[in-house]
């Protein structure tokens, strides 16, 4: 069994990890993944962290008007 005290992080450990790799460039979607935790939970720990959200559709989007 594992020693959770050695292997857990903290609370602000992981709010910077999740801002860097979104800064970085990650989607949410991609955080979702690879964290195992819900879309509403990454969203609300990237805010809480302090990050700059981006605009919906992320740095691929365009628009749809021709």
């Amino acid at each position: 069994m594992r020693n959770p005290r050695k292997s857990r992080k903290t609370r602000e450990q992981v709010l910077q990890e999740l801002r860097n790799a979104y800064e970085g460039g990650a989607s949410i979607r991609n955080l979702v993944a690879s964290t195992g935790r819900s879309y509403g939970t990454i969203h609300s720990m990237l805010r809480e962290s302090g990050t700059t959200m981006r605009s919906r559709g992320g740095p691929n989007h365009t628009s749809r008007h021709c």
